[in-house]
């Protein structure tokens, strides 16, 4: 829309209407002639065992008895092929699906859970990486012997340049991957060695864009918790300051979003999305440039709310932030470039150092 190529989209789309409106109109024209074929067959040969039968009787070689048998003979063998053309398309789109089910079936599922799995046992909230060496190409690592320990209740904030694998973190914790070598600890306990659906439970992410689904607010809130009930939707809410804000729509908590949200503005989402973080109510919280779309007054807001659940909680939390104002108050910082850690810190302790962060905060601050 933004840059009026509608008449493009347009043409693109009828294109794959007419090719599939030409495929539709060859299988039907196929299976047409298919039949007609077939009946221009049966019929010839029902009037040539005719022909011969009444032929037959005149000779005084068969009877009348006979004719109606084979006329009933004949006839109960044509209705059967008649349907031959149909078997077989039907028949042929089977063995196409078969072979795309079997496809499916022969793609390997990476990430496993061991034979004795155990449920993650959630203590205080301390999470290491021990020797982190991991790349999406096994060639080319975004990682080589990564090493961070995020202590219970701490807030740590991951900056660096694009591309550096800030992102890559949180992919690496919910185990989305693999590890190439060393290994992720939750309290003392391999992530490798727990199931998924409790590491993946104790973990809870505030994303840059915020899925939300082309249904009710009340339902976008409770996915973070299927089974929640009503009050404690309107609950996590209020402690995200969206709920008077959805008091004042003509639906309440009824309203739908429209697709991906687009009924409602940016900050609105991500508030949606702290409330159904809030309801998921897991021990570690990941925020993923999650300020980076907000205007300021939205962001500092958003921010507000944050720090105000943190504190209250005491939750351990991850924060991958590009403006460095976001992520001032950390109890520490690290910065990632070339596979490795190459400061760490506080704000104003890595200010002091006069490295990467230092030249990041000076090109931010120049441009504000």
């Amino acid at each position: 829309m933004y840059f009026n190529n509608e008449k493009y989209q347009i043409n693109l789309y009828d294109k794959c209407l007419k090719h599939y409106e030409s495929s539709s109109i060859k299988v039907a024209s196929s299976l047409a002639l298919l039949n007609t074929e077939q009946n221009i067959i049966f019929s010839t040969a029902i009037t040539a065992m005719m022909y011969l039968a009444i032929k037959g009787i005149y000779a005084g070689q068969l009877s009348i008895g006979d004719l109606v048998m084979i006329n009933q003979l004949v006839f109960q063998l044509s209705v059967p092929l008649n349907f031959l053309g149909t078997v077989y398309r039907e028949l042929k789109q089977s063995l196409i699906d078969m072979e795309t089910l079997f496809n499916i079936q022969k793609i390997q599922v990476t990430i496993k859970e061991c034979e004795n799995a155990k449920d993650l046992e959630f203590q205080k909230g301390e999470i290491k990486f021990e020797n982190v060496t991991f790349g999406y190409l096994p060639e080319q690592p975004i990682f080589e012997n990564l090493n961070f320990t995020i202590y219970p209740g701490q807030k740590l904030a991951i900056v660096g340049p694009s591309g550096s694998g800030k992102s890559t973190i949180l992919r690496l914790l919910f185990r989305f991957y693999e590890l190439q070598s060393g290994r992720i600890l939750i309290d003392g306990q391999d992530i490798r060695h727990v199931t998924l659906s409790s590491l993946r439970n104790s973990i809870g992410v505030l994303p840059q864009d915020t899925p939300l689904f082309n249904d009710t607010i009340l339902n976008n809130i409770q996915y973070g918790k299927i089974n929640s009930t009503v009050e404690e939707v309107i609950e996590a809410a209020k402690t995200a300051q969206i709920h008077d804000t959805i008091q004042k729509l003509p639906d309440k908590y009824n309203t739908k979003v429209g697709e991906r949200g687009l009924m409602i503005s940016g900050g609105e989402k991500q508030r949606l999305a702290i409330s159904r973080l809030l309801l998921k109510n897991s021990p570690i919280l990941f925020f993923d440039e999650a300020t980076s779309a907000l205007d300021s007054e939205n962001e500092k807001s958003l921010l507000n709310s944050i720090q105000s659940i943190l504190r209250k909680n005491n939750k351990t939390s991850i924060f991958i932030a590009h403006k460095l104002r976001t992520i001032m108050d950390s109890d520490n910082i690290i910065v990632l470039q070339n596979k490795k850690i190459i400061e760490s810190g506080t704000h104003y302790e890595l200010i002091k150092k006069q490295g990467l962060y230092k030249k990041m905060w000076i090109s931010q601050e120049t441009i504000n």
